[in-house]
């Protein structure tokens, strides 16, 4: 029998034995939580003791927590619906591109998703008329005929990625520029920048890494938009918009493991990128010359280098309210034009595949200008530690680029959405009548500095925007907004920077010599050689 005198006296009753509290399981919970507060409240004060900040280090987050969800261990499947089997994953925590100093006077804040969707404070001042005038202003460098024999590239048929060694590239800054410092002194325009720095601020609510961007203004009015030396602006991203993007070297992974950091597989993409641009041209015996040679060549100090087949198209764009962009665009080369381009549909789920076309004719038309650049395969089953991915979240080119090329572009325009996009809008600035990109891989996954070519394919700019969804009106717009922005604020220099861990755009106001300081000590040092040169003679 039960002692019912127990279960009262269990029960904060008042029973003739001494009395004991009961504490519900909710409370619990919060009590061990609270103290898991202030072991981590020790934690990070003994952390910032020795100089060891919250976000220089990886939060640790268990796929697949909670008791019985979907995602976790008493869910269905392995490790529950979410998949992943209690494996662990790392939260990265980005840094800045650049420290803010406290000397930095914040101008404006810009929620890119807000913006995206009009429901910004600033959304009133966002234009997307397309300019009224675009004009051209200058010619300069040469352009090579594109080889149509890569257009017959396949999975079955490679073509190896050569190294192109003889070829200078040259990445030159708006202010850097010679022509661009003429136009301006003519007055040609109002606003200068390069068709890299248009198209990332056009593009930029895709961005997802942090980066920055240096304006000056001057006593004119007239904005130049540069990048930084020191900054990685040039570099290609990979997998920057994709669920699995390339985390950093971890202490517990494998040396092999370091080319599929961030940091080298950008160096890989920017590297294969050049390599393809070159080795897709046709010899010299059929280059085009303009009537200015390339502006950044100096032929006395070439080091037997020769300028890629690169042609700078100064043009002006007149964007209403006063406002003349002048901005130095790129073409890679000459194609033939052809009726028949591949733009390659993105294949949708649910719509039913159309009756094959009778094969169309090709019929020569000149030559247009085009624009060419290189994807990357990556896989993120690369890393040895990596987790298992999902079936069909990812896609092997060489089993699907020959027979799907659209389910490989869609995959593609999910994970590097930020790169084409900019690519896109570089070729609509330029000009280019089409745009050829390159499907690289590797020959074997655990080398980086061997690839091969898959496949190239052709498509028109105006309609692979169209297939990205990609407002022109909307490019324009953003880009005039970050004007309208710096022409209401004083002479001085702005910095124009993406957090890093949110979706928003911020401008700084800082003082003219930031960034300066690296300039002025490789002037020193150029200053002490030649002295320690007039010494030695003497």
């Amino acid at each position: 029998m039960v002692d019912s005198s127990n279960l009262r006296s269990a029960g904060g009753g008042t029973g003739a034995g001494p009395s004991r509290r009961f504490v519900p399981q909710a409370r619990k919970r919060a009590q061990n939580a609270a103290r898991l507060r202030q072991l981590n409240a020790r934690r990070e004060s003994s952390q910032n003791a020795t100089g060891v900040g919250r976000y220089n280090q990886p939060q640790r987050t268990r796929a697949g927590a909670g008791r019985g969800g979907r995602g976790g261990p008493g869910g269905r499947g392995p490790g529950g619906r979410g998949g992943g089997g209690g494996q662990w994953r790392d939260r990265i925590d980005r840094q800045a591109s650049v420290s803010v100093r406290p000397d930095w006077r914040r101008v404006e804040d810009i929620d890119l998703g807000k913006l995206s969707k009009g429901t910004s404070p600033l959304s009133g001042l966002v234009d997307n008329t397309p300019p009224r005038k675009v004009e051209d202003l200058v010619f300069a460098g040469f352009l090579d005929q594109y080889n149509d024999r890569y257009d017959k590239v396949s999975t079955r048929t490679p073509a190896p990625l050569k190294r192109v060694e003889t070829k200078e590239f040259y990445p030159v800054t708006t202010t850097d520029d010679p022509v661009i410092e003429k136009l301006a002194i003519e007055g040609k325009g109002t606003v200068f920048a390069t068709d890299a720095i248009l198209a990332h601020l056009m593009t930029c609510p895709r961005s997802v890494y942090p980066w920055d961007i240096v304006v000056q203004k001057l006593p004119t009015g007239a904005l130049f938009f540069d990048k930084r030396d020191a900054s990685q602006f040039d570099y290609l991203t990979v997998h920057e918009t994709s669920n699995t993007p390339p985390a950093p070297l971890g202490s517990r992974d494998n040396e092999e493991d370091q080319i599929n950091t961030p940091e080298r597989l950008s160096l890989e993409a920017t590297m294969i990128n050049q390599n393809f641009t070159q080795q897709i041209l046709r010899s010299q015996k059929y280059r085009s010359n303009f009537d200015l040679p390339n502006p950044f060549w100096d032929e006395e100090d070439n080091d037997g280098m020769e300028p890629a087949s690169v042609a700078y198209r100064y043009r002006k764009f007149d964007l209403g309210d006063g406002i003349e962009l002048v901005a130095r665009t790129e073409l890679h080369g000459l194609a033939k034009d052809n009726k028949k381009v591949d733009t390659s549909k993105i294949a949708l789920p649910g719509k039913k595949k159309k009756k094959k076309q009778p094969d169309q004719v090709e019929e020569e038309q000149g030559d247009q200008y085009m624009t060419a650049y290189a994807l990357n395969e990556y896989d993120p089953s690369y890393a040895s530690n990596a987790p298992l991915a999902r079936p069909g979240t990812t896609i092997n080119w060489r089993e699907k680029l020959d027979n799907q090329p659209g389910a490989v572009l869609a995959s593609e325009m999910k994970n590097n959405s930020f790169k084409l996009a900019k690519w896109t809008a570089q070729s609509l600035l330029a000009g280019a009548s089409q745009m050829k990109i390159g499907f690289v891989s590797r020959i074997n996954p655990k080398n980086a500095y061997e690839h091969t070519v898959l496949a190239t394919q052709t498509y028109r700019p105006h309609d692979f925007a169209s297939q990205m969804t990609l407002s022109e009106g909307a490019m324009w717009g953003i880009f005039k907004l970050f004007v309208k922005l710096l022409s209401d604020q004083p002479e001085g220099k702005y910095v124009i920077m993406r957090d890093p861990n949110r979706a928003v755009v911020r401008i700084y106001g800082v003082p003219m010599e930031t960034f300066e300081e690296s300039d002025e000590e490789d002037d020193d040092e150029e200053d002490d050689e030649e002295d320690v040169e007039g010494e030695a003679e003497e």
